[in-house]
């Protein structure tokens, strides 16, 4: 299976592009092709920039959305919700004339330096993933909070019972991705 996975943080050394990277790690040793794609280059959506189609940088994510089997999401939390950069992405994937979310199958999990581990933040973005007709996987939530202490200098993950998560939800993920394909 093709699975994309992005974090929706634009910070170079952010912690959220770190767990992208190991659940990304994860997936491709369960045999299944994973690319991180950094979301940096996406506009902020505006309607004036879609006069003949959807800009290039968004049409290149929509693109690699529509042709993965299914997405992982790993998103910081803001002011108790989602961050701009996530809330955008998905605005861009949802456009007309095709809402490449519809029928995707996608898994959550977020890093953040406080104690919440962005437990708001995942519960705002499956309201809208569902909203939106994405099938998002129910179990296990991995929420890395006190991040700078579970990744090592590497950007690995160094807390074994967030790393055994991360392997669940990625299992689960794969699971139901082949069932409903």
């Amino acid at each position: 299976m093709k699975i994309l996975v992005f974090a929706g943080s634009l910070r170079q050394e952010s912690w959220n592009k770190k767990l992208a990277a190991q659940a990304a790690e994860i997936l491709r040793g369960m045999g299944q092709e994973a690319e991180v794609y950094d979301i940096g280059g996406l506009p902020m959506l505006n309607e004036d920039l879609e006069k003949d189609g959807p800009p290039p940088g968004a049409a290149e994510f929509r693109a690699a959305v529509a042709g993965a089997d299914a997405l992982v999401i790993c998103t910081p939390e803001y002011n108790y919700s989602l961050p701009g950069p996530t809330k955008n992405a998905l605005d861009w994937l949802s456009r007309p004339p095709v809402n490449v979310l519809a029928g995707k199958t996608v898994a959550i999990a977020g890093a953040t330096s406080g104690h919440f581990g962005t437990v708001n933040a995942q519960r705002e973005l499956r309201y809208v993933l569902a909203r939106l007709g994405a099938f998002v996987i129910p179990q296990p939530w991995v929420q890395v909070a006190y991040c700078e202490k579970k990744f090592d200098q590497a950007g690995r993950l160094t807390d074994g019972r967030t790393a055994e998560q991360l392997a669940e939800l990625m299992a689960q993920l794969v699971a139901t991705a082949q069932k409903l394909k």
